[in-house]
C-alpha cells in the first residue's frame, strides 16, 4: 500500500540524501521519490510511514550529510604490567613492639628486611618511606599475625582489624609519604587511619607531585591486603594517591572517603607514569571511587599509562543518600564510580560499580571525560581505554564519554581516541531514585575510534546523547536496550538517523536490538521489539539477559547474538560472581529459557 505526505519547506533547505549515506541508504531501502516544485517536496513512500519519522525529516532528508565510513581503530593494551607477586626475604627480621618506633625501623631497614608490627597495636605516625640508595629485594611492613590473614589473592574486610597493627596520624598531609626515588615497599595486613577526629588530605601518599623527572618519581609500592578508612564523622579525602611507578593496591578495603564541597577518592592518580594495579579491592568514596586526573603533573608531558583495574566493588554506601532507610544526614559531594581525566592504556574488567546519584554532578556512574585541569597540561588525553565485562547498576545515568575537554579551546587537550565499551551490563539506570536523565551514553565533543558492542542496558532515557563537533569511526552494534522517547538522539537533530548523520557520520550501527523505537527511524540491520518484556527473557535474575530469539532467527546478523554474554561476563567477575545474581544459576540453563515470543 502506498502512503504519501506532504512537507512545505524553503527551496533553499531542500537537498536529496547521499545514496551512501545511512539517511540516503534508507531512503532507497523504503522506495522515496522526490518532487521539488514551487518549495513543495512530496515524498512518496512505498509502505508505511509515521508522521513521527515524517517530522523527524526522514521523510525528505533535510540537511543529511554523508561521511566516510572508516573501521575503528582498538585500543592498545597495557604496554606494562604490575608484578604483585610475593617477594622472597634473604634479609633479617626487625619486629617493633607496641609503643616502638617505626619510623627507627623504617630508615634502619634494608632492602630485603621484613617489619613485623603487633597486631592490635597502635603506631602514631607520619611515617616517611626514605629512598635506599644500595641493596636489592623489598622491604615489607607487615601483621605479627600475617599467618592468620587470608592468603593472597583474598580480599581483607574490617572484620579482621584485630588482626592487623593501626599506622595513625593527625597530619592532614598523610599518614605515609614517600620521598622521592622511594622504592621497593610492600605492605601487608595493615590498617590506616586518622586520629579519631582527624581530617587527612591522603592516607597513603606516593609521589607529591614535586618530582621533576620520571626518576624521581617513588616506584614499585604495593599495598596488599589494607584495610585503610577515614573518619566516620568527618571522613578523609582519599585512601590513596598514586604518583609514582610500579604501583599497586591490591585485595585491600578502603572506605569512609567523603567530603563536604570537594571531590574525595579511595584512589587516585594524576601525576605518576605507571604502571598502576588496582585489583580486588572493595572501594567506597562519595565523588570517585577511582579517579586517574584531575590535576596538572609537575612533570611535562605525562599520563597516567598502563593501568589495570580488576575486580573491583565500587560503591557508595546508601546512608550517605537522603531518602534512603539509615540515611545518616550527611551531604558529602558525590559525582560518579570511576573517572578518567587523564589516561592511556587502560584495562577495566570485571568490576562491579554500583549506588550514584545525582547530587554534586548530574547522575552519570562512569565518566571518560579529557581535562586539562589546572590549565598548564595541554598534553592531557584519554586514549586507549578498555572497559569490558562490568556490572554498571543503581546509578542516574552510565557512560560520559567527551572528545576535547569543553572548558579549553580543542587545542589545549589531545582528542579522546580508541575506546572500546564491550559487554557490560547496565541495570538500573535513571529514574526518581537516582535521579540524572538516565542516559545510558553520553557521547560528546568529536570523539574518534569509539566502540560500543554486546551490552546490554535496562535505563529509563535516551540509549545515546550527543553534541558539539561530529565523531569519527564510531561503532554500536550488537547492543540490546530500551529506546525510550529518544533512543539515538542528537541535540538539535532529533532521533535516529538524522542524529547519526549530524554527530556520528560514516557510523557503524547495526545488530542492535531495541524495545520500542520506530524502525523507519533507524538504519536497517537493527531490531525492534515492542516492549522491554520482549526484550529479555523472562527471568534475568537467572541469568538471561541476553535474548535468545536473537540468535533463532538470525534477526541482528546470521550466527549472531546481541547484548551482554553472560558466560564471558561472570567468568571475567571472578571473585566478585557472589554480587550477580545471574551468576548463581548455571549459566547453560539460564541461557535455554527462550526469550518472549513475538
Amino acid at each position: 500500500m502506498t502512503g504519501s505526505a506532504e512537507l512545505r519547506v524553503p527551496s533553499a533547505e531542500l537537498t536529496r540524501p547521499n545514496p551512501n549515506s545511512a539517511l540516503g541508504a534508507r531512503h532507497s531501502q523504503l522506495g522515496t521519490t522526490y518532487h521539488e516544485e514551487e518549495g513543495l517536496m512530496k515524498c512518496l513512500l512505498y509502505g508505511a510511514l509515521s508522521a513521527v519519522a515524517l517530522w523527524a525529516g526522514l521523510g525528505c532528508g533535510i540537511g543529511a550529510a554523508a561521511g566516510p565510513v572508516r573501521e575503528a581503530a582498538l585500543p592498545e593494551p597495557p604496554r606494562e604490567w604490575v608484578d604483585t607477586a610475593m617477594p622472597s626475604s634473604a634479609g633479617r627480621t626487625i619486629h617493633v613492639p607496641a609503643g616502638g618506633d617505626l619510623q627507627d625501623a623504617l630508615d634502619e631497614a634494608r632492602p630485603g628486611d621484613v617489619i613485623t608490627l603487633a597486631a592490635g597495636a597502635v603506631y602514631r605516625g607520619p611515617f616517611t618511606l626514605s629512598n635506599k640508595k644500595s641493596g636489592t629485594g623489598w622491604i615489607t611492613i607487615q601483621t605479627d599475625a600475617l599467618d592468620k590473614l587470608p592468603p593472597p589473592g583474598t580480599r581483607v574486610s574490617p572484620s579482621q582489624a584485630s588482626l592487623m597493627p593501626t599506622l595513625i596520624s593527625r597530619k592532614s598531609h598523610g599518614v605515609v609519604t614517600a620521598d622521592k626515588g622511594a622504592h621497593h615497599y610492600r605492605f601487608i595486613g595493615l590498617e590506616v587511619r586518622p586520629e579519631e577526629g582527624a581530617y587527612i588530605y591522603s592516607l597513603l601518599w606516593f609521589g607529591q607531585n614535586k618530582e621533576r623527572s620520571l626518576e624521581e618519581l617513588p616506584h614499585h609500592i604495593v599495598v596488599d591486603r589494607c584495610y585503610l578508612h577515614g573518619d566516620p564523622k568527618k571522613g578523609s579525602r582519599r585512601g590513596v594517591a598514586l604518583n609514582g611507578r610500579h604501583l599497586a593496591v591490591i585485595d585491600s578495603h578502603l572506605s569512609d572517603f567523603k567530603e563536604v564541597g570537594a571531590d574525595s577518592q579511595a584512589i587516585m592518580g594524576w601525576a605518576g607514569s605507571g604502571p598502576f594495579k588496582i585489583v580486588n579491592n572493595r572501594l567506597e568514596a562519595a565523588a570517585e571511587p577511582i579517579n586517574f586526573g584531575g590535576g596538572d603533573p609537575s612533570i611535562r608531558d605525562l599520563v597516567p599509562s598502563d593501568i589495570e583495574i580488576r575486580h573491583n566493588h565500587m560503591t557508595k554506601p546508601l546512608s550517605w543518600k537522603h531518602g534512603e532507610p539509615g540515611y545518616d544526614g550527611s551531604s558529602w559531594a558525590v559525582k560518579n564510580l570511576f573517572e578518567l581525566k587523564n589516561a592511556r592504556r587502560v584495562v577495566i574488567d570485571g568490576n562491579v560499580l554500583e549506588h550514584n546519584w545525582e547530587h554534586a554532578q548530574n547522575g552519570f556512574a562512569v565518566l571518560f571525560t579529557v581535562r586539562n585541569q589546572d590549565g598548564t597540561a595541554p598534553w592531557s588525553a584519554i586514549e586507549d581505554v578498555r572497559f569490558t565485562n562490568n556490572i554498571v547498576r543503581h546509578s542516574g545515568s552510565g557512560l560520559n564519554l567527551i572528545g576535547h575537554d569543553d572548558n579549553h579551546p580543542p587545542d589545549r587537550t589531545v582528542q579522546t581516541k580508541r575506546i572500546l565499551v564491550k559487554n557490560n551490563l547496565w541495570e538500573d539506570i535513571g529514574g526518581t531514585r537516582w535521579g540524572g536523565r538516565g542516559i545510558l551514553f553520553q557521547v560528546l565533543w568529536g570523539t574518534s575510534d569509539v566502540v560500543i558492542e554486546d551490552n546490554t542496558g535496562m535505563q529509563t532515557g535516551s540509549v545515546i546523547h550527543s553534541e558539539g563537533p561530529p565523531h569519527t569511526a564510531f561503532v554500536f552494534r550488537r547492543n540490546v536496550m530500551p529506546h525510550n522517547e529518544w533512543g539515538i538522539f542528537g541535540r538539535d537533530a532529533g532521533t535516529g538517523i538524522r542524529a547519526l548523520e549530524a554527530y556520528f557520520p560514516g557510523a557503524v550501527v547495526t545488530g542492535n536490538i531495541f524495545a520500542g523505537g520506530d524502525s523507519l527511524l533507524y538504519p536497517s540491520g537493527n531490531r525492534f521489539v515492542d516492549s522491554a518484556g520482549d526484550l529479555l527473557s523472562t527471568n534475568a535474575k537467572a541469568g538471561n539477559y541476553r535474548p535468545a530469539a536473537s540468535k533463532q532467527d538470525g534477526g541482528v546478523g546470521e550466527g549472531e547474538q546481541a547484548g551482554v554474554d553472560i558466560s564471558a561476563l561472570c567468568q571475567a567477575l571472578g571473585p566478585l560472581r557472589s554480587l550477580a545474581g545471574m551468576c548463581q544459576t548455571p549459566v547453560a540453563e539460564a541461557q535455554s529459557r527462550p526469550s518472549t515470543e513475538r
